[in-house]
């Protein structure tokens, strides 16, 4: 038998025992009136695969981002920038781990999900070979699915600051980690809104474009797996939304999740390091990539190392080693499976306890009326003697934590605050919610919270505080409140304010500049015509901070950086636009394909946006508000759902959902969620299975 025969012989009926358990005619995927699918299915393993199928309909090439960065095969189609993620992902030895805890890690019930969402990614690039960004890549496995988890809970986890201060040589002392974007999430109890009803606001900041951009869905099984939110590319469940019960959503949080070493290395035997008084041997690992440049892809090695704590880079003052939970914990995926499936409370905080998402918070919500916000994370058992925000020894085992991480029971959680509301804009945990409800930070000495405030956090604080009770209209309104609370802050740029003092004498030649904004009364919305200033000037504050590799945690940037800032502003204003006055949509644009629309927001404002270059003097959006949804639960459990995206449900310029949802989006509205399903089957544009 000719042997390529034979192997595809094997690798289909290989193929089709694997499906066996997948019946396509089960899976109905109804697209609503916006593209949005609702995967209907008998079983929660073909929910996985219609999930999978559907995004790779609407957006396979963002799908394999992940895929091929966790494969070191993103350089060689993304060229510079894949090279960075590629490099990424053969540091931390993401395959190595999730090789090694793989078999145990997930249970046999969400290993056939992992399996069917596989097989649905891997018949999708099998049909659309065109829409493949590197054949080599495929087949994938469900390895490969859950690398990418991995790899996300590193992104997200903090570990790319302290990458960025060692490749960056900027090792100065710090108070707590900064990464400046962002996300609000908030929860109303009964006791606080005007209908006796809880609310839930989802907004989590993430870029809107790319793999971590949202993807919207609705899953709907016969084994009781119901759930609307939203996930990122690739993701097998979603991340955030509700069921019919309950729900929650994520906002980053930059607690001290990751650890850097100063290692003693021996002076003339090379690699040698010294723990505990004795020369150890740092193992050498070579990254050989091969990466896109000019349409020619050129090798290029890169050595990392690897120590008894983890990995390891070399810069110019020596050699530096990382620790840190995101590859210790390699299940979030399954963490997210059931807490999509729980149904009450304490089923909730049950599946918590899995303990397998590395950071993020939670703002928590449900019909019986409980709200709740944890500070979810896992935070190592250290030796407290040490300032481990810092660089720390790496020639003693005392700072190599081996005794596992705190429980549940010791992590910051409020239930149910007497206030009625909690929220969270990336600050503290310990300023969530109003004063009298506030946890003692003195109870929580062994972690390392972050105790820092953001300008989201500090504006919540005012609206709240100006309300006794307040109805669902009232909560769009501090929702969509666009406005700065002074003194001006943010939490990456803590000395802001100086730009609203600065002397007009002092400085002659941006007089008109300084003069015009300080008259500027904290608003961020398109029409403001003296926003714009500032959004240009927080530009060039973030670049200069990026390009120094400063910090301004602790108020240290010279004040002559916010008067370049100034004149950064004047210059870019007059160069492109003639005058300094202009509203700021005029400077900001939402962009998606051949659509250019003016907005409103600037980083640290309550409706966040972080802008780039565009063109011709103008910025367009990169990071911030994206998919937002306002869930409300009666006694009886949810009763209305409305959601809004950024763009729309498709990548894909040809479709009508690649911007249809940009108008809602711009304006501050949102569209109804339909969640039973004869309805949503006779509202449906098109009900169809995967091929």
């Amino acid at each position: 038998m000719n042997r390529f025969f034979f192997l595809t012989l094997c690798f289909i009926i290989s193929y089709t025992l694997q499906a066996q358990s997948i019946q396509l005619s089960n899976i109905q995927i109804a697209r609503d009136s916006f593209g949005v699918p609702h995967i209907f299915t008998k079983t929660n393993a073909e929910a996985a695969y219609g999930l999978a199928w559907a995004q790779a309909e609407d957006n396979f090439h963002d799908m394999q981002e992940s895929l091929l960065a966790v494969n070191m095969m993103l350089s060689r189609v993304s060229g510079k920038d894949g090279a960075l993620l590629d490099a990424v992902a053969f540091w931390a030895d993401i395959e190595g781990i999730v090789n090694i805890q793989y078999d145990s890690a997930f249970s046999p019930e969400f290993k056939r999900i992992i399996t069917a969402y596989t097989q649905a990614v891997n018949r999708y690039a099998e049909l659309h070979p065109k829409e493949v960004r590197y054949k080599k890549v495929f087949p994938i496995t469900e390895k490969d699915v859950i690398k990418g988890y991995v790899f996300n809970t590193i992104l997200t986890s903090g570990v790319i600051y302290d990458l960025q201060r060692v490749f960056g040589n900027a090792l100065d002392p710090i108070t707590e980690a900064a990464i400046p974007t962002g996300s609000n999430g908030i929860a109303i109890s009964p006791k606080y809104s005007t209908d006796g009803k809880t609310y839930l606001v989802s907004n989590s900041h993430q870029p809107v474009e790319g793999f971590a951009a949202w993807y919207e869905v609705q899953i709907n099984t016969e084994e009781g797996w119901f759930f609307h939110g939203a996930t990122f590319a690739s993701g097998i469940t979603p991340f955030v939304g509700v069921n019919k019960n309950l729900g929650w959503t994520h906002c980053l949080n930059y607690n001290d999740y990751s650890d850097v070493y100063k290692l003693e290395m021996h002076p003339t035997e090379k690699l040698n390091y010294k723990l505990d008084g004795e020369w150890l041997t740092l193992e050498k690992r070579v990254l050989k990539l091969k990466v896109k440049v000019a349409g020619i892809r050129i090798p290029i090695k890169r050595t990392f190392y690897w120590s008894k704590h983890g990995p390891v880079i070399k810069n110019k003052l020596g050699y530096y080693a990382f620790r840190f939970p995101a590859i210790m914990a390699i299940a979030s995926a399954e963490q997210w499976y059931h807490m999509n499936n729980s149904q009450n409370l304490n089923a909730f905080k049950k599946t918590l306890e899995m303990q397998q998402m590395p950071s993020i918070n939670i703002t928590y919500a449900d019909k019986d009326g409980n709200i709740m916000f944890v500070d979810n994370g896992l935070y190592p058992r250290r030796d407290t003697s040490y300032n481990w925000w810092n660089i720390l020894p790496g020639n003693t085992s005392k700072t190599i934590w081996n005794d596992g991480f705190y429980s549940m029971d010791s992590v910051l959680t409020i239930t149910n605050p007497t206030s009625g509301y909690l929220f969270n804009a990336n600050g503290s945990g310990f300023h969530t919610t109003a004063k009298a409800d506030r946890p003692n930070p003195i109870d929580y000495w062994f972690t390392n919270y972050q105790t820092g405030t953001t300008a989201r956090h500090h504006r919540f604080h005012e609206l709240f505080e100006s309300y006794n009770t307040l109805s669902y209209e009232d909560l769009k309104t501090i929702k969509y409140d666009y406005k700065f609370s002074f003194p001006l802050r943010t939490r990456t740029i803590q000395n802001l304010d100086e730009i609203r003092h600065f002397k007009v004498e002092d400085y002659p030649d941006i007089a008109a500049t300084i003069h015009h904004f300080k008259g500027w009364n904290g608003s961020t919305t398109k029409d403001n015509t003296r926003a714009a200033i500032l959004s240009l000037s927080v530009q060039y504050i973030l670049k200069y901070m990026i390009d120094q590799k400063a910090a301004d945690i602790n108020g240290t940037l010279p004040t002559q950086v916010y008067v370049d800032a100034l004149r950064f502003s004047q210059k870019h204003l007059l160069k492109h636009f003639g005058r300094i006055d202009i509203p700021l949509g005029d400077l900001q644009k939402h962009v998606r394909g051949d659509r250019v629309e003016s907005i409103g927001g600037i980083p640290e404002s309550t409706t966040s946006m972080y802008t780039k270059p565009y063109k011709n003097g103008l910025y367009k959006t990169d990071v911030g508000e994206t998919f937002i949804l306002f869930a409300t639960f009666n006694k009886d459990g949810l009763e209305k759902l409305e959601s809004v995206n950024c763009f729309g449900a498709s990548n894909h310029p040809d479709s009508p959902h690649y911007d249809d949802q940009m108008d809602l989006f711009l304006n501050h509205q949102l569209k109804p969620v339909a969640f039973d399903k004869s309805t949503i089957l006779k509202k449906a544009i098109r009900v169809y299975s995967p091929r």
